[in-house]
């Protein structure tokens, strides 16, 4: 699948209002502001001097509650930046009340709910979004094409390191390192990675996985490995962790195929590490030294490109790039790997509840 925004310019501007004003909101209020079609009018928060502060910054009216941001009938999307363990009911509540829906990572923390977020988008004929920024990052665009040309030959073995730290402090607020709210190191930490190896390797047909807590005084892991095999006959393997000491230390996919070796990391997946193709070795140095310039977090640069799918979705009556189907894809990958883990079993992901052909 690939990725393309539409270049209309908009009269009449969508007006966006966002629900949490936490750490990653700041991202989605300049990529709002950033573009031509879009406009944010209203924000919401719990915490009312967070609300009241972010929304001196930017502009817009501020609510403690959200439904009173829901009840104003100039909004158009919502974009929801709330706990994970909040996604699935604020979305739902959102496309119930006519809104088009911008929802951070996960979509949810169980296929129920996400089965729910889509069922619910079908019926309202709303759309739903899912912040999976990092697939817009050119490096990633660049191996979208590398693949879809077939230059690499059949994909072979594909590998998903995420080697970052974070100290005990940041799981002491109300939410993250909690089953309810957040999940572990694969579910929070490593699903851009997570889906980014599925987004090119294919569907899986099983999955192998253990998960531990080795560092943190938390209910969810720390650290998950598994394995995975393809059904389209390659394999996989994820290593995800927040116990590299002392600071985030890899977060990369790296695609091996019968005609190339190519590997995407830096900070948020916008750094060519290797790239090795068949017949272009020479051109090696240039690609791995141009252009070359992280963004300020591991947040990425490529928020600005989710939303603006999001409203040409809108305008051309349009699913979403990463829309909810496609976003339940990499949730229910970390799901089975959680199986897995509990089990100590293989889980087979080509029937059932794991490949959504139902949904």
């Amino acid at each position: 699948m690939r990725i393309y925004v539409s270049a209309c310019i908009l009269k009449n501007p969508l007006k966006f209002g966002l629900i949490g004003c936490g750490r990653v909101a700041p991202r989605h209020a300049q990529s709002i502001s950033e573009l031509p079609g879009a406009t944010l009018v209203a924000v919401a928060d719990i915490k009312t001097s967070r609300a009241d502060r972010f929304a001196q910054e930017h502009d817009a009216l501020a609510y403690a509650d959200y439904r009173q941001l829901l009840d104003r009938p100039d909004i158009d999307v919502v974009n929801i930046c709330t706990p994970s363990g909040l996604h699935a009911a604020m979305a739902i509540e959102a496309m119930t009340a006519g809104k088009d829906v911008v929802v951070e990572k996960p979509m949810a923390l169980s296929l129920e709910d996400a089965n729910r977020m889509i069922g619910v988008a079908r019926a309202t004929g709303r759309k739903l979004s899912v912040v999976l920024q990092n697939r817009y990052n050119p490096p990633m665009q660049e191996l979208r094409r590398v693949v879809d040309s077939g230059r690499l030959g059949r994909l072979l073995l594909g590998n998903v390191t995420v080697r970052w730290y974070r100290p005990q402090a940041d799981y002491e607020d109300e939410w993250h390192g909690t089953r309810a709210m957040d999940g572990g190191a694969l579910m929070n930490q490593s699903i851009h990675h997570i889906d980014a190896l599925q987004w090119f390797m294919g569907p899986p047909a099983s999955v192998f996985a253990y998960t531990a807590t080795l560092a943190h005084q938390i209910e969810v892991e720390d650290t998950g490995v598994a394995v995975i095999r393809f059904r389209g006959g390659g394999m996989g393997a994820v290593e995800g962790s927040t116990i590299t000491y002392p600071q985030n230390l890899e977060g990369s996919l790296a695609l091996f195929g019968e005609r190339g070796s190519l590997k995407v990391g830096g900070t948020a997946l916008n750094r060519k590490v290797l790239w090795k193709i068949q017949g272009e070795l020479e051109l090696e140095h240039e690609l791995l030294t141009h252009d070359q310039v992280d963004p300020p977090s591991v947040y990425g640069a490529s928020h600005k490109a989710v939303i603006a799918d999001m409203i040409a979705a809108i305008r051309e009556d349009r699913e979403p790039q990463t829309g909810g189907p496609e976003a339940r894809k990499s949730v229910a990958l970390v799901l089975a790997m959680y199986e897995s883990a509990r089990t100590g079993q293989p889980v087979d992901m080509t029937n059932g509840i794991w490949n959504g052909d139902h949904v």
